[in-house]
């Protein structure tokens, strides 16, 4: 059987942490920003984890399973 391959679009989207969790960036960050608040432009500029629903379909394209 054949290894298995990474997505390439997953690879540079993902990361995994020390602890096993997979780490994302959050969306609407890229345009349009006069007329969102400072606060929220804040807070969409940290990671944070893929939720649970999603996470057997992310260790899928990561090659992880």
């Amino acid at each position: 059987m054949p290894k298995m391959k990474t997505n390439p679009g997953a690879k540079k989207r993902f990361k995994m942490t020390g602890s096993g969790k997979i780490r994302r960036k959050h969306a609407y960050k890229s345009h349009l920003l006069t007329k969102k608040s400072k606060k929220r432009k804040r807070n969409l500029g940290y990671y944070t984890s893929v939720d649970k629903t999603d996470r057997n379909n992310t260790r899928l394209l990561l090659g992880l399973k």
